[in-house]
């Protein structure tokens, strides 16, 4: 068997100068898009736009009569449209005509778009950190080749220290805190929300010039990643109980095996990730480091009972439209946590009426509680097939 192929187990993370202003009043208003789906809330605006940070209002000059079904939005601009709980605790911005005579004056002229997005929500997770701001965040703002300044609500600072190479590569501005602001800031673009399509991924027939292998070839090039695509035989969550005895398992079939917690430095986990043509991890927050991975390279996600659905939207079609390999390994009932606390004639095991059960219920048992130990003898030939895929690219 070949010897270095190596294996890795995841575990599971502006502003131009101020200038002076005066407003020339507008025959007809600027072109405002409704670009709202299920995922996103997004307004692009296109002519003088002025924000008002801290009371989070964008006010549109015009001098058209107005009715009130017609003059007035509000937007939370965080991509997870569909999820109430959460985007109940994201700052809500208001967008608005108004007659410029009671419109506030600019106090900061901007030559450059602006993009409005929220560091709220879910981030701290690696996985909702990519598919709710980043993937969409460069969706918005790659067309702008940096000539684009941000301007975030709900900031959290130690979320933007963390993918800071990420955002540098998208905008060659200084971040604006929307709330810190007092003043009137005038830009002649805004787009407000983040473009949103599917999970973890972009939908090349709603945006032809960009796709999710655009983007994990930026995320190389952000992080200098010098390994681009696996070639011949050379190669780390839900919690997997017995991860050891898989390494030995996978060392067995003639993997170099790294077991890794991959923490909370990006750059790190970018430059380690990179350098291995095989990612096995259990679905979860873990599997969003397949980002960083060779093109070609194989992701085998280990699905617990139950989670096939989820498995698939959230990281099997994200994988190979990055251009990855999938190999999937389904769990058994034997081979689940939940039989320890429900026994095996639970009715947790009913796939019947497993995708009946409301979100919160699925959530916590299928998704909180269960951890896996794989059965070796069958786990081995998932092994064998990753290896063999590699062996043969």
């Amino acid at each position: 068997m070949a010897s270095g192929l190596k294996i890795l187990m995841s575990t599971q993370e502006i502003s131009e100068p101020p200038q002076s202003y005066s407003y020339v009043e507008s025959v007809t208003p600027p072109i405002t898009q409704n670009l709202t789906n299920s995922r996103s809330q997004v307004y692009e605006i296109n002519g003088e736009v002025r924000v008002h940070g801290n009371s989070s209002t964008i006010f549109i000059p015009t001098t058209q009569q107005l009715n009130t079904t017609t003059s007035f939005w509000n937007l939370k601009p965080y991509a997870r449209n569909f999820e109430k709980s959460i985007m109940k605790k994201i700052k809500n911005i208001n967008i608005t005509y108004q007659n410029p005579n009671t419109t506030p004056p600019c106090t900061r002229l901007f030559t450059a778009p602006a993009v409005i997005f929220s560091t709220g929500g879910y981030l701290g997770n690696p996985f909702h950190d990519f598919t709710d701001v980043l993937i969409p965040l460069y969706l918005t703002s790659r067309q702008f080749n940096t000539t684009v300044i941000f301007l975030v609500v709900d900031m959290n600072p130690w979320w933007i220290s963390k993918y800071k190479p990420i955002l540098h590569m998208l905008s060659k501005y200084e971040i604006i805190d929307m709330a810190s602001q007092n003043e009137v800031l005038c830009f002649p673009r805004i787009i407000a929300g983040l473009k949103s399509h599917k999970v973890l991924n972009i939908d090349k027939s709603i945006s032809p010039n960009y796709s999710v292998t655009h983007f994990t070839k930026f995320l190389k090039t952000t992080y200098s990643l010098e390994r681009g695509f696996v070639g011949g035989c050379k190669n780390k969550s839900r919690r997997l109980r017995n991860e050891y005895d898989v390494a030995e398992l996978a060392q067995s079939v003639g993997f170099d095996v790294s077991v890794r917690e991959m923490g909370g430095d990006v750059s790190s986990v970018a430059r380690f990730g990179n350098g291995f043509d095989v990612m096995v991890a259990v679905h979860g927050a873990g599997m969003t480091n397949m980002v960083f991975l060779l093109e070609n390279a194989i992701v085998v996600q280990i699905v617990p009972f139950g989670v096939e659905f989820n498995a698939k939207d959230c990281f099997e079609n994200s994988s190979r439209d990055m251009n990855l390999r999938y190999l999937g390994y389904k769990v058994e009932v034997r081979e689940s946590s939940l039989v320890e606390k429900y026994g095996v004639g639970s009715e947790v095991f009913d796939l019947q009426s497993l995708y009946k059960k409301e979100w919160a219920v699925y959530r916590s048992v299928y998704l909180d509680e269960q951890d896996v130990s794989v059965d070796l003898f069958r786990f081995n030939s998932t092994l064998l097939e990753a290896m063999e895929l590699v062996c043969n690219s």
